[in-house]
Formats: structure tokens, sequence, C-alpha cells
């Protein structure tokens, strides 16, 4: 991809900065006007301090440098706090709208993002990218153009006096500005963009083997696990080292140039203002100490060019990220009955030759309970994700009343209440968690659910009842009562659709047909849509639906099956006899 093309795509970085350009500019201004006060007050303390030095006859014969030495003495803290205040505002804004857009990024492909990216991805975005961009703002971007635009000002302000110096003194603290910079980042490029891969795969493999600690420990490898991440984490010192070693060698020559630049002031200015003591001479001091408040406006230019390389990956990652979806035209008012149409509906992944689901054709009308079956891989979690509009057919059409469910966006959940694999609990209390699909529901109706689901004599035992902390992701609770308390959530929801999508996987079979007959008896007169790989509990069901190798291959009441398929009883008898065994 071209430069060009590559900043035509950017979508964290240039926005945001057309965006707040005018706080920017302002933010560039007092950064400039800091520095220009610093040497002001450096130049005239110079001047009075060489006037004083003559022992004047009154008072009066230094009152004006006096009273400029209070001028920027006054201001020029004032402006830095100034230029704080308004720089760190510039970029905390953008940066907050930065994690804004991040997350809308993140919750718009939430399904789905865990397909490309590892738990440990997500952490780095949100730790190290958005905090490396907010870093590019407030130590690259804003210190560099202040220091450019200093340079240029000091280099006009001597060629007032003489050009040819001005020429001479530019080229001589241009190596500070443009020279050190550049060898910096070519020198370290290669090891910054090392410790920032570095760095990211750290994110990944922790976050991976913490959530995978106890298999390590069972396994009795806890010791090679621990090894392995100290040896990650001494190669990324390593490099750190490297890179610290460099930075003190390149602070040592920006030091010596700036050495240089006062010598060769000091040298011109006693030439240019040089003679008889007092008079003219006195801006001898006035401009070589007017120099050194400058240099702190050029000394962080060359760390701001070596980590370019890392806000440059940063600023890649982010624009990896599937684009947030813009809001566009309000979801579509409907309201109860929902019959669900699913008319001849293909569907691939993007970037992926396979067809997942084939000409699909199915409706379910309001109140029917419909069980769809099918192997590991077989599309039937997708066509569950095609009715919930997280995703969009490729051909065909899902409709709930006649409007596409991609249209519905985060309203779907008015209508459609979710019960999936793995029920996460909230570090919450138990009243939180289950209010989180309607937080105005009251106690009565919280009890209420909760004794629909079984759970409301549990819910009394506990320390202090539903104010009682579930704990991080529930643990208080078995796998059973996580399903439950789903069910209650989804129960306070009442919305006329409920979709389960492979709930009791990991459930013994007793627990299993227990919490199916709890679904089904608070499924009356609700469309209940249960996803499953297996024949436990679709006798209670009003229609089986097997999906296999993208297509409907069986369709049909439970009894109506049984009695007409052979394929059907045969799959039963193995269903059966796994669970008797």
């Amino acid at each position: 991809m071209s430069r060009n093309a590559a900043r035509q795509a950017d979508r964290w970085v240039m926005p945001f900065f057309k965006r707040y350009w005018k706080a920017l500019a302002l933010a560039l201004f007092l950064g400039v006007a800091t520095f220009g006060f610093a040497s002001g007050l450096m130049v005239t303390s110079g001047f009075l301090i060489s006037a004083a030095a003559e022992m004047p006859g009154s008072i009066l014969m230094v009152h004006l440098p006096t009273l400029f030495v209070r001028i920027f003495g006054i201001s020029k803290p004032i402006l830095q706090y100034l230029e704080r205040l308004t720089s760190h505002d510039w970029v905390l804004r953008m940066t907050s709208s930065l994690r804004l857009k991040l997350y809308e990024t993140l919750e718009g492909d939430a399904v789905f993002f865990r397909r490309s990216h590892r738990t440990g991805d997500i952490l780095g975005l949100l730790a190290e990218d958005i905090g490396h961009l907010q870093n590019l703002y407030l130590r690259a971007v804003f210190p560099t153009v202040v220091a450019w635009l200093v340079y240029a000002l000091a280099v006009i302000a001597l060629g007032l006096f003489s050009p040819w110096f001005a020429l001479a003194f530019a080229l001589v603290l241009g190596v500070e500005v443009f020279l050190v910079p550049l060898v910096s980042m070519l020198a370290n490029r290669a090891r910054v963009e090392r410790r920032k891969a570095m760095k990211n795969e750290l994110y990944g493999e922790l976050t991976d083997n913490v959530l995978g600690a106890s298999d390590w420990i069972f396994a009795r490898r806890g010791a090679e696990y621990l090894s392995r991440h100290q040896a990650a984490e001494q190669a990324m010192r390593d490099e750190n080292a490297r890179l610290d070693r460099f930075a003190r060698r390149r602070d040592l020559a920006s030091t010596a140039v700036f050495g240089i630049a006062a010598a060769c002031l000091l040298v011109w200015a006693g030439g240019y203002f040089g003679g008889a003591p007092g008079g003219a001479s006195n801006w001898i001091a006035a401009f070589v100490l007017g120099f050194f408040p400058l240099i702190d406006a050029f000394a962080p230019l060359p760390a701001a060019a070596t980590e370019g390389c890392v806000y440059r990956d940063s600023v890649r990652r982010l624009n990896e990220l599937p684009q947030a979806a813009e809001q566009g035209e309000s979801a579509p008012d409907i309201e109860a009955p929902l019959a669900i149409a699913i008319d001849h509906v293909a569907f691939s992944y993007p970037g992926s030759a396979r067809v997942v689901l084939d000409d699909v054709s199915l409706t379910i009308p309001q109140g029917q309970k419909v069980a769809v079956l099918g192997r590991s891989g077989s599309g039937k979690s997708t066509l569950a994700s095609l009715i919930r509009g997280d995703l969009a057919p490729t051909s065909g059409s899902v409709t709930l009343n006649g409007m596409p469910a991609s249209r519905f966006g985060d309203d779907m959940a008015k209508h459609i209440g979710v019960i999936q694999q793995q029920t996460y609990l909230f570090n919450m209390t138990l009243r939180e968690n289950l209010r989180i699909g309607n937080p105005a529901a009251t106690d009565d109706e919280v009890w209420e659910v909760l004794a629909h689901v079984g759970l409301a004599d549990l819910a009394r035992r506990l320390p202090e009842g539903l104010d009682t902390l579930v704990d991080e992701a529930g643990m208080r609770f078995s796998g059973g009562e996580r399903h439950r308390i789903a069910l209650a959530r989804v129960l306070l929801q009442d919305t006329p659709v409920i979709l389960l999508d492979e709930p009791t996987v990991g459930l013994d079979p007793v627990t299993e047909r227990a919490l199916l007959d709890t679904f089904v008896e608070n499924a009356q007169g609700k469309t209940l849509i249960m996803i499953t790989h297996h024949l436990q509990g679709v006798s209670a069901m009003d229609r089986v639906v097997f999906v296999e190798n993208g297509k409907l291959e069986m369709e049909g009441a439970p009894a109506e099956l049984e009695r007409t398929s052979e394929r059907y009883r045969h799959l039963l008898a193995f269903d059966r006899g796994i669970a008797a065994g």
C-alpha cells in the first residue's frame, strides 16, 4: 500500500486531527510562546546581570530590564500551565473519542471477534495501542511541531542580526533537530518493532496461560510455564537494555551538539557585540543564556522519532479492525406476535469459499418450539446468528414480521432473548446480574422469575439475599444454576422469542434434563428455538429441524419423525444409549 493510500485508509489518527484542529493550534501557539518567554526571561536576566555588574549610578538605569525580567518571569509559568492544560485537554478529548470508537468497534463485532483475535490481542488494543496513540499526540506530534517552530523562529531571529551566522547556526542546530532523530530512528527501528511484537505476544501468551493455568498445574508443568514466561520477560528486558544503552549514547551526542551551538553563539556574540565594557557588550550574556531554555524544546526529538515505529504499528493494528457500523436508520418497530421467516438463505463467511448454509428455508410462527440439530460445523450456530441479526445472509432473507433481522442491531434484544453455552455472571450482586436486560425490574418481579426458574430458595439462603455478590464469572454457582440465572434474565426481559444456543453443554444428564424442562415450562406462549447437537429434550419440542452440510435434511414433529424416519430412530437410539451409559 502506498503512503497516500495508507493515509486515505487511516481511520484512527487523521480524523481526530481534523476534528480538534482548533485546540491543537492553540496548544501549539502556547507551546511556542512558553519557550519564547522562557528564552526572553534568560535574555533579560543575562542583560540585567551584565548591566548590574557595571555598578550603575542609579537603579533607574536598570529599571527597564528589571521590569522585563518580572514580566517574563511571571508570564512564563502561566503560559506553561495553560499550554499543559490545553495540550492535555486536547489529547484526552481525542483519546476518549478513540476509546469510544474502539469499544464500539469491539462491541459491533463482539460475537465473532474471538474467531480472529485472542483475548490478549484485545488487552493489547485496550492497554497498549490506545496508550501509544495518546503518546503519539503528546510525546511525538506536539513536541516535534513545537520544536520545528521554535527552530525556525530562532533562526529567523538570528537572521535579523547576521544572516550568515543564522545559516551556520541553523546547520549546527539542524544536526540535533533533523540528523540525530533520523539516525536514532534508523538505528533502533528494528529493535523498537521487535520490542512491540514481543509485548504483543506477551499479552497473548499471558492471558492464554492464565486462563489455562489449571491445565498447566494438572499436567504438572507449572514450572515449565513459569520458566517460559520468565524467559520471554527477560528477552524483553534485554531489548529494553539495548535501547537504553543507545539512548544514553545518543543523549551524550545531543549534549555535545548543544554545547557546540552554545559555543558558536558565544563566539559570534562576542565578535558582534564586543568592544568596550558596558553598552552593547551586555548582550553577549543575554544571547548565550537565551539559548539554553530552547534546549528543552529540541531534546525530546530523537526519542519521539525512535518511538515512531511503535506508533505506526499501533495505528496499523487499529486500522485492521473491522469498521464500526455507522448509525443508520432506526431499527424497525414491530410487536408480538413475531413470525420468523428464513427464505432461501445462503451464507459464506468473508474470505472463505465454503458455503456454510445453502438454500435454507424455514418459517417459525409465534409460540412454536423448534429444535435445530446438527453436528459441529453443520451450520446451525450460523443459522442462530442470522436469526439474531448478527450476520446478514449472502443471499436470501431472514426476517421478523417481514423486517430484515440484520436491521435491528442492538434493538434485537427487545425481541429475542439469548442463552448461550457459557453464561457469564459479572462480579456484581445477584440483583444487578438479573436486571441486566431490564434495569427497571422491581424486586417483586425478580423474585417472581427466580421462583419460575427454581432459584428462589437458593437466593433466600444466600448471605445477603439478592444483594449477595456472585463472585467473578459466577463461580459461587454451579453450571446448572448459572444457566437458570440466565433464563431468569431472559424472563425479566420478557422477549417473545427465546434462543437457546447449546445451553446444556458440559452438564450431567440429570441436570441437563431438569434444566431443559425448566426452559420449556417457562416458555409457554413464547417462541423457543433450541440449537443443540443431540436429541436430549427434543421430545418436548413442536418441531425438529436437522441441519447437515449447510442444508435442511430432515424436518417434522418429533413423534412423526420417530414413526416415519429410520434415520431419526437410529439417532434417537444412539443418543439414548449415550445417556444410559
